[in-house]
């Protein structure tokens, strides 16, 4: 399986994916501790989805067609010299 972290990253569903992932394991590993934190799991989760809310506003966060578990061949191209969405659109660099 083979992923594009780089164009990943700016999709907004999985960052808000990943993030949901490691706040409920680390709220499971803390509990398996007995310690309990002051914020809870929902406040954090709220306050994450606010910060990639705020970054898909400002356009750092775009959907770049990324489904699946593994990325296309093209998929794999983008955000790098080999953009097959360049070539396509005759910006050959």
């Amino acid at each position: 399986m083979m992923l594009n972290i780089k164009a990943r990253l700016k999709n907004k569903t999985f960052l808000i994916s990943v993030a949901v992932l490691i706040v409920a394991l680390v709220y499971r590993v803390l509990s398996l501790f007995d310690i309990i934190p002051t914020a809870s799991e929902n406040e954090v989760l709220e306050l994450i989805n606010m910060a990639v809310n705020i970054l898909a506003l400002v356009g750092v966060v775009v959907d770049p067609t990324t489904e699946g578990l593994s990325d296309s061949k093209r998929a794999m191209t983008y955000c790098t010299d080999k953009d097959v969405r360049h070539l396509e659109e005759g910006f050959i660099e």
